[in-house]
């Protein structure tokens, strides 16, 4: 019986997990938009919103605990520098899961577009595949 165990396993270990997790969501926010699993997805979705929410607030300490959790210099400043006072006036729910029709091709997976809500020009022109 699964009672109050919060999280998914996905089917990984723990340290698998996690830098499943932080190469997603690197992607999210270099990309704006990557195709992934509805439960990848689903995971992925809380993550990231804790970090744009710490991002809306440019201080040192923010940056550092973005850091922390992400591992990224490149990413860590687009998300402070770019996503950050684009969210600004937003209370929440900074990203979308839009389900695809087609499954995927080798184990008929559901696949899953995540994005953020508000999307810049340039950004999304490329959809990056993840797993």
């Amino acid at each position: 019986m699964r009672h109050k165990v919060s999280g998914k396993k996905l089917g990984r270990t723990a340290s698998h997990r996690v830098a499943m997790t932080r190469n997603m969501a690197n992607s999210l926010i270099d990309h704006e938009r990557i195709i992934t699993t509805v439960q990848k997805a689903k995971h992925l979705k809380p993550f990231v919103e804790k970090l744009v929410t710490l991002s809306k607030d440019a201080s040192l300490h923010h940056r550092r605990l973005a850091f922390a959790r992400l591992r990224d210099e490149d990413a860590v400043s687009k998300l402070f520098e770019v996503l950050g006072p684009r969210f600004k006036e937003r209370p929440g729910g900074y990203c979308r899961i839009l389900k695809l029709s087609k499954n995927r091709l080798g184990d008929n997976g559901q696949r899953a577009l995540i994005e953020f809500v508000e999307r810049s020009q340039g950004a999304g022109d490329a959809t990056a595949e993840s797993a």
